[in-house]
């Protein structure tokens, strides 16, 4: 069985080499990380932006493969918060027919992280760098934003791993959906 990752984020693609040793149906599997494009913003800034993100790395990571999975974080609109806005990572499985997207948790982004994002169009690892919650510029290829803020409780693997395990309650029980 081979399975195609919508990216080459090593953070994404062990992620989900993790994740499925726990299916017997795909542990065996070679995982394999593509670059594919998203066809959406670098910062997607919707639930709606995010999951389309996700869809669209599966369906392009879709080559030679029997699944493909596409991994997109985001921001989306979440009344009652602070900032209005917090942090989700979406997973889309695409199987050649049919679509299977999980969630994980959310968390929100400090305000002046938000704000950089809104008003000046930065991406999550510039805004954590220009406030000076770190110097990675590339954060989500390491621990994450996730790592940062909960001091290392919670990686972003772990936290990707999150959504790639609720996207696979579609798949290992089809008959249900």
């Amino acid at each position: 069985m081979r399975i195609n990752v919508g990216s080459k984020n090593d953070v994404k693609v062990s992620a989900v080499r993790e994740a499925i040793r726990d299916y017997n149906f795909l542990s065996n599997a070679d995982v394999s990380g593509l670059e594919v494009n998203s066809e959406i913003s670098e910062q997607p800034k919707s639930a709606d932006e995010t999951i389309r993100g996700a869809m669209n790395r599966a369906r392009n990571a879709f080559q030679d493969c029997d699944y493909s999975f596409g991994i997109e974080d985001g921001l989306m609109r979440v009344p009652n918060t602070k900032t209005d806005y917090m942090n989700v990572c979406a997973c889309v499985i695409y199987d050649g027919q049919n679509y299977h997207i999980g969630l994980s948790s959310a968390f929100e982004y400090p305000h002046e992280v938000t704000k950089l994002v809104f008003d000046e169009g930065l991406d999550i690892n510039q805004a954590f760098h220009k406030v000076g919650l770190t110097k990675n510029l590339n954060v989500g290829s390491a621990e994450g934003a996730i790592g940062i803020l909960t001091h290392g409780r919670l990686l972003r693997k772990e936290y990707t791993k999150q959504a790639i395990t609720m996207a696979l309650i579609h798949v290992e029980n089809s008959k249900l959906f």
